[in-house]
C-alpha cells in the first residue's frame, strides 16, 4: 500500500450487510453530505449523523448538534452557528480528535485576537507562520489522498454508484462543489474588500468584528451559491475548485472504500431513522 498504510475491508457497518446497504441507498433519495479529511482517516456527516472511518479499522459514531430554530432566521449568526457544528465532529470530547489536538485547534482559531495586540508587521508574520504551519499539520500523512477518497465517496452517495463505487466499476470525481477548500478561496477575498471598505476609525476590536463579519458573509453567500440553479453563480465556485488540484490526490481503491465506510455508518442510521 502507499504510504505503508494498511485498511482493513469494510464488508458490515454495525451488523449491516455493506451491499444491502448500498443496493439500497442507491435507489433512495438521500440527505446532503459533508466531510472531512484527517491523516488517519476519513470523516462524513449529514445534518443529524456523522461517522469516522479510521485506517486502523475502527468506525466511531455519533450525531451532530442542532440548530437551534431562531437561529435559522438571524442572517450571519446562522452562518456562523452552522460553521462552529461543521467542526463539532474534531473538537467535541468525545470526537474524533484527541485532547492536545482540540487544544491546538483552539488556539489556532483564537490566536487572530492575540495578534491584535501585536504591531501590524509583527501580526502579519506571526498569521502567515501560523498559516503555513497549520496547513502543514493539517495535510501530513495521506489526508490529500484521503480528501479525494471524500469527495469520491460523497459523490458515489450523490449519483446513486455506492455499489459500483466500492466495486471500482465507476470513478466519480475527486473535486467537489462543496468542498470547504471552495468556502476558504471566498473568505479571503471577502476578508479583503470588508477591510477595505470598513467606515469606521480602526480599534483594538476590529480585527476580531472584522473577521465575524467576513465568515458570517462568506456562509450566506455560499449557501446562496450552492442552492441557485443559475449557472453563473457558480463562478464563485471556479477558484476554489482550483485549489483542489492543491488539496486533493487521486485515492486508492482501499482509500475510497473507506471514505465509503463513514457514509454507509451515516446513511444506516438516516435511513433507519
Amino acid at each position: 500500500m502507499p504510504g505503508g498504510l494498511a485498511f482493513r475491508q469494510f464488508l458490515w457497518v454495525q451488523g449491516v450487510s455493506l451491499a444491502a446497504l448500498f443496493q439500497r441507498a442507491d435507489s433512495t433519495p438521500l440527505p446532503a453530505l459533508g466531510g472531512m479529511a484527517r491523516p488517519d482517516g476519513v470523516v462524513i456527516a449529514s445534518e443529524r449523523y456523522f461517522a469516522f472511518a479510521n485506517r486502523d479499522g475502527s468506525i466511531l459514531e455519533g450525531e451532530m448538534p442542532t440548530l437551534p430554530s431562531y437561529l435559522r432566521r438571524i442572517p450571519l449568526a446562522r452562518g456562523l452557528a452552522r460553521l462552529g457544528m461543521s467542526v463539532s465532529p474534531l473538537l467535541r470530547r468525545d470526537g474524533v480528535a484527541g485532547k492536545s489536538e482540540r487544544i491546538v485547534l483552539t488556539a489556532v482559531f483564537l490566536a487572530p485576537i492575540a495578534f491584535v495586540f501585536l504591531s501590524g508587521t509583527v501580526s502579519l508574520v506571526a498569521g502567515i507562520l501560523m498559516s503555513v504551519g497549520l496547513l502543514a499539520w493539517i495535510m501530513r500523512g495521506r489526508t490529500l489522498f484521503l480528501h479525494g477518497a471524500e469527495h469520491r465517496a460523497i459523490a458515489a452517495a450523490e449519483q446513486g454508484q455506492l455499489g459500483a463505487t466500492w466495486e471500482d466499476e465507476v470513478r466519480p470525481s475527486r473535486f467537489s462543489l462543496r468542498c470547504g477548500t471552495n468556502f476558504v478561496a471566498l473568505v479571503l477575498p471577502i476578508t479583503l474588500v470588508a477591510d477595505h471598505v470598513w467606515p469606521f476609525a480602526p480599534a483594538l476590536w476590529t480585527p476580531v468584528v472584522l473577521a465575524v463579519l467576513s465568515l458570517g458573509l462568506t456562509m450566506e453567500l455560499w449557501r446562496v451559491v450552492q442552492s441557485s440553479t443559475v449557472p453563473m453563480a457558480r463562478f464563485f465556485l471556479y477558484p476554489g475548485l482550483a485549489l483542489q488540484r492543491l488539496t486533493t490526490r487521486e485515492p486508492t481503491i482501499d482509500e475510497t472504500r473507506l471514505a465509503l465506510s463513514a457514509v454507509a455508518s451515516v446513511l444506516r442510521r438516516e435511513l433507519d431513522a
